[in-house]
């Protein structure tokens, strides 16, 4: 049985097991990029691979109520992005309504957690800052660390009450 969700797992870069056994790995997307990038490849080329178990909108999510005990909310954060840019590419770019898709993501990501299941958000606030995120949902936050180069992403830890309904 799955007790994972990842409903917008992109290539998967922060898990250390891509493929746990336990995890449902989900996106809207199901794609091999390949980029530009002298970093990696004296080519000058990188392929991000983008290979779902499910394709899902994280908006609307296709299991029931109290389906997983632990969901993996890391959706995409950008919305100033080039169309073929690497970031763009790897991250995904949120379109114009992005607060009412966060606030949806939000619903639905504590709607498919179990009564007291565990949801860890991951949130990059160089574009938006997760003070504005978080005032797109209803339940508060039990702790969370910043980390990253210039301390811009955030992982921030909730739990679903037995009595959550958004």
């Amino acid at each position: 049985m799955k007790t994972i969700l990842d409903p917008c797992c992109g290539s998967r870069m922060f898990w250390f097991d891509a493929n746990h056994p336990s995890a449902v790995f989900g996106d809207a997307r199901s794609e091999s990029i390949v980029v530009t990038d002298r970093s990696h490849d004296p080519a000058g080329t990188r392929t991000l691979n983008i290979d779902p178990d499910v394709l899902m909108d994280f908006r609307d999510l296709p299991y029931p109520e109290d389906s997983f005990k632990l969901v993996v909310f890391d959706p995409p954060h950008l919305v100033r992005a080039g169309p073929r840019s690497w970031l763009a590419a790897k991250y995904g770019k949120l379109g114009a309504d992005w607060r009412e898709d966060i606030r949806k993501g939000f619903a639905e990501c504590f709607r498919v957690l179990e009564p007291h299941g565990v949801l860890i958000f991951k949130w990059n606030e160089t574009q938006i800052k997760v003070s504005e995120i978080l005032s797109l949902t209803e339940c508060a936050p039990l702790f969370g660390h910043k980390s990253g180069k210039r301390s811009d992403t955030h992982w921030i830890c909730f739990m679903k009450q037995s009595n959550y309904r958004e």
